[in-house]
């Protein structure tokens, strides 16, 4: 790929191009590609002379938020470009999207979603419990919803987004999809054959709320995401006290065997 080099890319539109052809052979939507052509469009008017490297990668969002962009769309930028540098492989330089303002939300619990899942099978909703259990197993944000194409549930993933299929998804959501008959482009779809939208994700998930006894504030995306954050914190939080315990105990050891007063 000529238009990279070590430490500069050339983001020109002939690299814009092959990339959003990558992206559409994976099976994004139309609407997709014209929100990561119009990110890129904005990284393009901020580099000089197109040039995008390391640094002026980090100082793009605050130039963004100095333009006055709000911080969904400035993250929403930021995602098009991570996934572009992913592309040309360099990961390195990509940047978090900034955390976006607090607000009030209900917080779904594990056993919550347990029900959840639990109730979507007794209900025969398979649709609603593939959604259930992917977006809280995997925190994908709804917006790549489309990511999830048959490709990449056979592939165990998005590993431009750093997200995993765990086994037993893979095999549900590639289940489901060969009795829909859908063969290739995304797994959730509408009867046009087009990816369902955040309206109709959420409709979903809350037709489980009342047979489940959860309030239907809870069953949306941004709660289910929160779910997963969560228990990866928790998690994270565990291996670390028992590293630390761990260690712990080896510096006793050594103490008690080669110790000043041993």
């Amino acid at each position: 790929m000529t238009a990279v080099s070590e430490d500069v890319i050339l983001l020109d539109d002939t690299l814009t191009e092959t990339f959003l052809t990558d992206l559409q052979s994976r099976g994004r939507t139309e609407e997709t590609l014209k929100c990561y052509r119009n990110s890129l469009g904005k990284l393009c008017g901020f580099l000089p002379g197109r040039r995008l490297s390391h640094e002026a990668m980090r100082r793009w969002p605050e130039a963004l938020r100095e333009q006055g962009y709000c911080p969904s769309t400035i993250n929403s930028a930021v995602s098009a470009a991570n996934s572009l540098l992913a592309f040309c492989g360099r990961r390195g330089w990509q940047v978090m999207p900034a955390p976006l303002p607090e607000t009030e939300q209900p917080e779904l619990t594990r056993e919550e979603y347990l029900r959840l899942l639990q109730t979507a099978r007794i209900l025969e909703k398979e649709r609603a419990y593939l959604l259930v259990k992917l977006l809280g197993t995997t925190g994908l944000p709804v917006h790549l919803l489309d990511a999830v194409t048959v490709s990449a549930a056979q592939a165990g993933g998005l590993p431009e987004y750093d997200m995993q299929l765990c086994g037993c998804l893979k095999e549900e959501l590639l289940d489901f999809a060969g009795r829909e008959g859908i063969l290739s482009g995304p797994i959730f779809i509408t009867r046009r054959g087009t990816p369902v939208g955040r309206t109709t994700v959420t409709a979903l998930i809350q037709s489980l709320a009342h047979d489940a006894q959860v309030e239907a504030g809870k069953c949306t995306p941004r709660c289910l995401r929160k779910l997963y954050l969560q228990t990866q914190e928790r998690i994270l939080h565990n291996i670390s006290t028992l590293a630390r315990e761990e260690y712990e105990k080896l510096l006793l050891s050594e103490q008690e065997k080669t110790g000043w007063n041993a």
